[in-house]
């Protein structure tokens, strides 16, 4: 796990104006410089890169329960932080940011409970 100051060492914050000041639009951006593959690599790497990251933190759920390991809300913060990386360069792929990806998701869940429809399943119910 990296730290806040192993981040502040690799220049995580250079494009942002401080580390409490974090625009969407610029961590996309900052996403993208952190991209390594290209077209359909870089798309089943980022879908892979998701679903593993989703799962580390399924898995500190799971040892903090089962386990009662010592796992703090900064360790899940952390991996949900990966998850959000992963999140944004998918949503940079299909040429939205994760603005757009937030103002969609609010809109559809708005929607839903408007029609009572928070519960259930489907896309589109």
């Amino acid at each position: 796990m990296l730290s806040g100051e192993d981040l502040e060492n690799m220049g995580y914050y250079d494009n942002f104006q401080t580390k409490e000041d974090v625009d969407p639009m610029d961590y996309s951006l900052w996403v993208e410089k952190k991209i390594i593959t290209k077209d359909q690599e870089r798309l089943i790497e980022n879908i892979l890169g998701l679903v593993g990251e989703a799962g580390e933190v399924a898995e500190k759920i799971k040892k903090l329960i089962r386990d009662k390991s010592k796992v703090t809300n900064e360790d899940i913060l952390k991996e949900l932080g990966d998850v959000l990386f992963y999140t944004t360069a998918l949503a940079n792929i299909y040429g939205r940011g994760l603005q757009d990806v937030m103002k969609l998701n609010i809109s559809k869940l708005n929607d839903r409970q408007r029609r009572g429809k928070l519960t259930g399943s489907g896309d589109n119910r």
